[in-house]
């Protein structure tokens, strides 16, 4: 099974949870984080990253589709990745009470 990286930032104790699905050496994966770190400073949430070369389950599932964002109770959100996209999917997840 893969092993969960938390990326932790200025979030709070109740913050939302979202899980980005990647792999090592993957430009649009550094892309979608670097997006979320930005959007941090908007939204209250943090991330976990799975990488899919770790889990045969999850290398099935998304090897052709990464960076796949998901958003408990909420979208998987495919690339290409918008910020605007991304904000509007996270911000109805907190306003909805989507928090882990």
């Amino acid at each position: 099974m893969a092993q969960d990286h938390l990326v932790s930032g200025e979030a709070s104790l109740t913050a939302m949870q979202v899980f980005v699905y990647s792999k090592p050496d993957c430009h649009l994966c550094d892309e979608l984080k670097a997006e979320l770190a930005v959007l941090q400073a908007e939204v209250d949430f943090t991330w976990v990253e799975r990488n899919i070369l770790e889990d045969p389950a999850l290398y099935e599932r998304f090897r052709y589709l990464i960076p796949v964002l998901e958003i408990p109770n909420g979208p998987l959100l495919y690339p290409p990745h918008d910020r605007g996209q991304l904000r509007e999917a996270l911000l109805a997840a907190q306003e909805s009470g989507n928090t882990r």
